[in-house]
């Protein structure tokens, strides 16, 4: 799944191309009788609604929530995309081909990475204008590729937008200026008697952690998996926290984590997950300067976790 990172790297490109573009209509071919995606454009009624809604509106900028992308509309509406396990947006020319249904991407423009077999997987479509550029120059879509269609796309009143139910859960975000190594214990504390990965994860305590970068945190840091979170000293909290503020930035200078399906909107794949030490590293040597463990990987709540068992070290109950 995307985590803050790829959404970061989604959000800076779409609040680069899309202000003053009009929505000038919208597809899809989802359709579910599923009754969690009532207000989703998964479900057809909810479908017509969302399109009667931002038809003609213009779009003013993106920004990001936890791992939401919010897409700011006037008359005060945000278009709000989760992407999920295999969700990514995707700008630039596409073209319908109305014999297989699907969107394909124009054969005129020059962006080949549009035709990566990840790419391809089209879900829903936003056609846009730029009132600026006459003719097909002004032709643009926005895409969004979801090979196991678990994203979700919705709208929300912007004024009650951080009130809303996909957002009010959120914990705080951890690369804001404001998010102390403090407020970081404090929020851990929620969770006394979780699993170190397991809190990191959890998007109440803080938003946008995800499997990849507390793997890639906690490796950093020293801190095993497992180790229970009031059990972690203030000399290993402010540890985890360097980490996280190191990790994620580097997360977003390397455009994302491209491992499995994510791509950015221009259809490339980013490059953190040449930098990994420890996510999908089992049984390699770590990095670690100084360390002769090995990677392995354990299931943690249900997730998977890497860790080096050398210098990632469980402590032994009291």
């Amino acid at each position: 799944m995307p985590e803050l990172p790829e959404v970061q790297t989604t959000t800076a490109g779409l609040d680069k191309e899309l202000p003053y573009l009009f929505i000038k209509d919208v597809w899809t071919d989802l359709k579910s009788k599923d009754k969690r995606n009532k207000d989703s454009v998964k479900n057809p009624k909810y479908f017509e609604y969302f399109k009667k809604e931002v038809k003609g509106k213009r779009i003013l900028g993106a920004t990001r929530r936890g791992k939401n992308i919010l897409i700011r509309l006037e008359g005060r509406k945000t278009i709000l995309i989760h992407m999920k396990m295999t969700g990514h947006l995707l700008f630039g020319k596409y073209s319908y081909d109305k014999k297989e249904n699907i969107w394909i991407p124009d054969k005129n423009q020059k962006n080949e990475a549009l035709n990566d077999p990840f790419n391809r997987f089209i879900r829903v479509v936003f056609m846009l204008k730029d009132p600026k550029r006459a003719g097909n120059a002004g032709e643009m879509h926005l895409a969004f590729s979801d090979v196991r269609k678990f994203g979700k796309i919705t709208l929300v009143d912007t004024s009650t937008l951080s009130e809303s139910i996909h957002l009010a859960h959120l914990g705080p975000e951890p690369l804001a200026k404001d998010f102390s190594t403090k407020d970081m214990a404090e929020r851990l504390m929620k969770k006394p008697n979780g699993k170190i990965k397991t809190v990191l994860m959890d998007q109440s305590v803080i938003a946008g952690i995800g499997n990849i970068y507390s793997d890639e945190i906690l490796w950093k840091a020293g801190i095993h998996p497992e180790e229970i979170v009031k059990n972690i000293s203030a000399g290993e909290l402010g540890a985890i926290y360097k980490a996280m503020k190191e990790t994620l930035a580097q997360g977003i200078d390397f455009g994302g984590d491209s491992m499995s399906d994510y791509r950015n909107i221009y259809g490339e794949k980013g490059s953190f997950q040449h930098k990994h030490n420890a996510y999908k590293r089992s049984g390699k040597p770590c990095n670690k300067k100084g360390c002769d463990g090995t990677i392995v990987r354990k299931s943690i709540g249900g997730r998977s976790a890497h860790f080096c068992p050398k210098h990632q070290k469980l402590k032994k109950k009291k």
